[in-house]
């Protein structure tokens, strides 16, 4: 992985080439944020090796559901998943896309009674609709808030009756008390939505021109209508 980022082998690792690496572990902006503040101890804006590690494993922490802290750093974790098909470990699309999904056929017609209970528009709930559902369930507003980012998997404020089995999954984990992961497991994304999201870097991570800028502007309006389920 260091190699992938330190091609010149400088023994340190530049802010804005580990953010674009980073990017592809699928975890949220504010966790990498917190992630690159561990590992830049003195925060001098990059990271020598044994840092560039530390990052590695927070993400790993991460991915696997466990605390972004340093207290973390010692606990058994499988190693980083990118999205990106150059190096061996990663996931890439195709082994993906032949996990079985984690939603058993049982508990999906159960979620798909719910979901059709609640009176879906064009086979979409808004975030509205879903509220109700998940404010039920008695849990904290800030792992809520988590299931509704991890299941509105193609970010357009509504779910799908995939993303909503998705939603009711992770709630009834939460409930069992197993830790809400940071980013979707592969085996949690339903099969109709991988396709799409073997594509590496589908979204424009740094705008190359201003016009490219104003299209990813969309995305932020989506954010504030979904405000009231995160607070």
């Amino acid at each position: 992985f260091l190699s992938q980022v330190d091609s010149a082998n400088a023994g340190r690792v530049l802010a804005s080439d580990a953010a674009v690496f980073l990017k592809k572990s699928g975890l949220t902006d504010l966790v990498l944020g917190k992630i690159w503040d561990l590992a830049d101890t003195d925060g001098k804006g990059t990271l020598n090796k044994q840092e560039f590690f530390v990052a590695l494993r927070l993400v790993a922490c991460a991915q696997n559901g466990l605390d972004v802290s340093l207290s973390s750093l010692n606990l058994p974790v499988p190693p980083p998943r990118f999205t990106d098909t150059s190096s061996p470990l990663l996931l890439s699309g195709t082994a993906s896309n032949d996990l079985p999904w984690a939603v058993k056929l049982e508990d999906k017609v159960k979620y798909d009674s719910i979901f059709d209970s609640l009176n879906p528009v064009n086979g979409l709930l808004s975030g509205d609709k879903v509220k109700p559902v998940l404010l039920n369930s008695k849990l904290p507003v800030d792992i809520l808030g988590r299931v509704w980012e991890l299941s509105d998997i193609d970010r357009d404020g509504m779910l799908d009756r995939d993303e909503f089995a998705v939603a009711m999954f992770l709630v009834y984990c939460a409930l069992e008390k197993e830790p809400v992961p940071m980013s979707l497991p592969a085996a949690l994304v339903p099969p109709s939505k991988r396709k799409p999201l073997s594509v590496p870097g589908a979204m424009p991570l740094i705008p190359s021109s201003t016009k490219e800028s104003h299209q990813s502007l969309p995305p932020v309006g989506i954010l504030a209508a979904k405000t009231p389920l995160t607070q």
